[in-house]
C-alpha cells in the first residue's frame, strides 16, 4: 500500500461539513433577540387570546378544552428550544465583550505607556530648562571679562566698540555698572 493514501475518508468525497456553527449561533442570537422584543410579546399576546376564545366560546371548534393542555404543551415546548437560543446568544455576548474587555485593556497599556514616556520627557525638559543659564548667569562673567580685557589692554571696551554712541545701554547694564 502507497504511503500516500489517506484511509481517514473516503475516495473522492472532501472532509468538509456542511455544518456551521458560527452561522447557526447568527441564527440563534437574532431569534434570542426577536425573543426581547415587544413584537414577539405582542404577537404571542394576540395568539393566546385568540386560542382561548375559540376554545373557550365556540364549542364546535374546541380543539382545546378548557384546561388548554395542548396550549401549555406548546408554551412548554417554544420554552424548551428557546432557552438554549438565548443561553447561545448570552454566550456570544459574553465572548464578545471579552474580546472588548481585551482590547480596552490593551489600550489603556498603551496609553499609559505613552503618558510615562511624556512624562518622563517633560521631566527631562524642565531638569534642562533648570541648567540652562539665564540673563544674571551670563551677565555677570561677561561683565568679568569685559573688565579683565579692559585691564590687560588698558582700553574701555564699551567705547571701543561703539565709538559714535550709536547704542546705548539698557537701565539695568547702566545700573549694574554705576553700582559696582
Amino acid at each position: 500500500m502507497p504511503a500516500t493514501d489517506n484511509l481517514s475518508k473516503p475516495k473522492g468525497a472532501s472532509v468538509r461539513s456542511g455544518y456551521d456553527s458560527d452561522s447557526f449561533a447568527r441564527w440563534a442570537e437574532s431569534v434570542a433577540r426577536f425573543f426581547g422584543t415587544g413584537r414577539y410579546l405582542a404577537a404571542q399576546t394576540i395568539v393566546v387570546i385568540i386560542w382561548l376564545a375559540l376554545n373557550g366560546t365556540v364549542w364546535a371548534l374546541q380543539w382545546d378544552p378548557y384546561p388548554f393542555i395542548l396550549l401549555n404543551l406548546v408554551f412548554s415546548t417554544q420554552a424548551a428550544y428557546a432557552a438554549p437560543l438565548i443561553l447561545l446568544a448570552q454566550s456570544r455576548q459574553a465572548d464578545r465583550d471579552k474580546e472588548e474587555v481585551e482590547r480596552d485593556r490593551e489600550t489603556n497599556a498603551r496609553a499609559l505607556a505613552e503618558t510615562e514616556f511624556l512624562a518622563r520627557e517633560l521631566a527631562a525638559v524642565r531638569l534642562a530648562l533648570e541648567q540652562k543659564p539665564d540673563r544674571d548667569d551670563i551677565v555677570e562673567p561677561l561683565e568679568r571679562l569685559t573688565r579683565a580685557l579692559e585691564a590687560l589692554h588698558g582700553v574701555s571696551l564699551g567705547q571701543a566698540l561703539d565709538p559714535g554712541g550709536l547704542y546705548q545701554a539698557s537701565d539695568d547694564y547702566s545700573d549694574e555698572s554705576s553700582h559696582q
